[in-house]
């Protein structure tokens, strides 16, 4: 194991978010003042981390093997990758601990380390589960540090690192390939520096255009450029309390809705698109799949919510009447919120009944496309693991007919078919390990019921955030034991990286030498 690059590369990528801090406090300077609490921990947090990234990359500049400095193979992109997470969680934690330690107010959540790393790392995992009870005690500067680094860990940090630095070489494939959520991504290419170039302008350009969009909307720049960054990211931060809820515009929802379902859908089909192949898009199988389950959640969830006569309860904790348009526009906001991840809401849907409640948690599972923003096990993955299901139930009544599995016009190969089902499993597996380490955890604490637990477990492994109950649409995570923060960090982390990235660390055969 090569593990004076690993340190080297970690160096460098502290330098890099060091850079978009530096970046953050001179805005922040500019606009609000270079002597304001907020501002001038960014600049502390700064300063900390340009010593530590030049501390691990000076130890690391020794690096040397046969194949020279910037050789890495698939053991030393798995560390890197894993590891690049824990530090990145650490690095974004900084500004939040800083200021509350020299902040007045005794009693704010993050004066506690162990809430800061949650809340840094929801952020980069993108999956937006808070600890912050009240938002608004949150200065300007940190708010949007809190939203870019969900933007950042939207696409990849790993992947913005092989975009911006070219001494990995040949490892940016590697790396491209364990960071890219899926089982593979499309649209990588030889060129891997050049494909996640692509790749973060079509990331930066629906940024800018949705930015826009929400100013044109009604929200402030501020807002906007916030919303914008944790939405692309799929992430679901908001600088409101209530989330999208607390502009009651049906207009800022619609919004959200299409770039939501641009962000969960395969950013390899926009590289596709960018180069002239239109028709890849609809060819999709994977798109389809996604559009099809938006539509047929989206259709249950509405009928549910008419069917109920109940009157909805929004964010902001006010009942309106049920009116046939507020319940098509919230029920197609949730069913997209919660598909991909983003954990959004407009509505309080822990009230919702129960046929429409059970469509979200199953989708909370289900996730994005592969190549997205997104999380959960992955549209391709649940395509995969049905193709099989009923592969081996005609197989059952008819063991002589050899019939290969297809998606769309490519064969699934044995491989590729156990490696679905494995990883469907794997996140069941881990899916109850968290719920009852959960309900150990906060066994003396009433508040959390079975309910919670799980659906607190499914939330943090499959990056959404909300759950039901007491981590529902209008609550948070500050009540739990920091034991428990903590296995939810870990939970975010698996979910993010793909489990097996994760999980592979604690096996003894990866340390061995090859």
């Amino acid at each position: 194991m090569n593990y004076r690059l690993i340190v080297r590369q970690l160096g460098l990528l502290v330098l890099v978010l060091s850079a978009v801090l530096l970046c953050i406090w001179a805005w922040s300077g500019f606009a609000i003042s270079f002597v304001d609490k907020s501002v001038f921990s960014l600049l502390w947090s700064t300063a900390i981390c340009v010593f530590l990234g030049l501390v691990l990359f000076i130890f690391g500049s020794k690096s040397k093997n046969q194949q020279g400095t910037g050789s890495m193979g698939r053991r030393e992109a798995l560390l890197l990758v894993s590891t690049s997470w824990l530090v990145g969680a650490v690095v974004s934690a900084l500004p939040f601990l800083i200021w509350a330690r020299s902040s007045s107010d005794e009693n704010h959540p993050f004066r506690s380390i162990v809430n800061c790393f949650f809340e840094a790392m929801s952020g980069l995992t993108t999956t937006g589960a808070t600890i912050l009870t009240d938002i608004s005690t949150v200065p300007a500067p940190l708010l949007f540090w809190r939203s870019m680094i969900q933007w950042l860990g939207g696409l990849g940090i790993v992947v913005l690192f092989v975009a911006v630095l070219p001494s990995l070489g040949a490892g940016g494939k590697k790396l491209f390939r364990v960071e890219a959520p899926g089982p593979e991504p499309e649209g990588v290419r030889p060129h891997i520096r050049e494909t996640a170039r692509i790749l973060w302008l079509i990331y930066l350009c629906l940024t800018i255009v949705e930015i826009i969009a929400y100013w044109l909307a009604g929200m402030t720049w501020f807002d906007a450029s916030n919303h914008a960054l944790t939405t692309l990211a799929t992430g679901g931060f908001s600088t409101q309390n209530a989330s999208i809820g607390a502009y009651n515009s049906r207009t800022i929802d619609i919004i959200t809705i299409v770039f939501m379902v641009l962000a969960g859908a395969n950013f390899g089909l926009y590289y596709a698109a960018v180069k002239g192949k239109l028709k890849i898009i609809w060819s999709d199988v994977e798109f389809r799949f996604y559009i099809f389950l938006l539509t047929a959640g989206s259709i249950v969830v509405v009928f549910s919510l008419l069917g109920s006569g109940q009157p909805l309860l929004s964010t902001t904790d006010v009942a309106q009447p049920l009116t046939v348009g507020d319940a098509v526009t919230s029920g197609i906001f949730e069913v997209v919120s919660q598909q991909t991840t983003t954990g959004y809401a407009t509505s309080n849907f822990d009230t919702w009944p129960f046929a429409a409640k059970a469509v979200l948690l199953l989708l909370m599972f289900v996730g994005g496309c592969a190549g997205s923003t997104g999380g959960g096990i992955k549209v391709i993955r649940v395509w995969i693991a049905f193709k099989v299901m009923f592969s081996e139930l005609e197989r059952s009544f008819r063991p002589h007919v050899v019939r290969p599995l297809k998606v769309g016009k490519s064969a699934i190969d044995p491989e590729l078919k156990l490696a679905t089902i494995t990883y469907v499993l794997g996140i069941l597996i881990l899916f109850a390990v968290g719920s009852g380490a959960i309900m150990l955890f906060e066994s003396g604490n009433p508040e959390c019921t079975i309910t919670t637990a799980a659906t607190a477990s499914i939330a943090t492994i499959c990056t959404v955030g909300p759950g039901l109950a007491k981590v529902g649409a209008i609550e948070n995570y500050s009540w739990f034991s920091d034991a428990s923060k903590l296995m939810f960090c870990v939970l975010m982390a698996i979910g993010r990286l793909e489990v097996f990235a994760v999980l592979v660390l604690i096996t003894p055969r990866f340390w061995r030498s090859a």
